[in-house]
């Protein structure tokens, strides 16, 4: 019986501990990076688009696939436009394509 409840209080505490959410502060506000290429980051209301050493074009895509908007982007320049919030899909000339959120 004694090991019934001690495995029932590990599972517990697993589960327990996975449930609880991080605190606001514990989340980065926001990311540097070393490298000079383009990035796009989701913020509140809106997405900031940054070229880095060369122009860049973004692709902004919904969740569903469809193409939102298109985002020319000048060297050493950084954009930002308004979204609704969501979900959205952006991709950069080809080069890569990340998931992000607009709060």
């Amino acid at each position: 019986m004694r090991r019934v409840l001690y495995i029932f209080a590990c599972l517990l505490a697993i589960g327990v501990a996975q449930a609880v959410p991080a605190p606001d502060n514990f989340l980065p506000q926001r990311v540097e990076t070393a490298a000079t290429g383009p990035a796009a980051q989701g913020a509140e209301g809106r997405i900031v688009f940054t070229a880095g050493n060369s122009d860049a074009v973004f692709n902004v895509y919904s969740i569903t696939g469809q193409l939102v908007k298109v985002v020319r982007v000048g060297a050493d320049q950084r954009a930002s436009v308004d979204f609704p919030k969501g979900f959205y899909i952006v991709k950069c000339s080809n080069q890569w394509s990340r998931k992000v959120v607009v709060r």
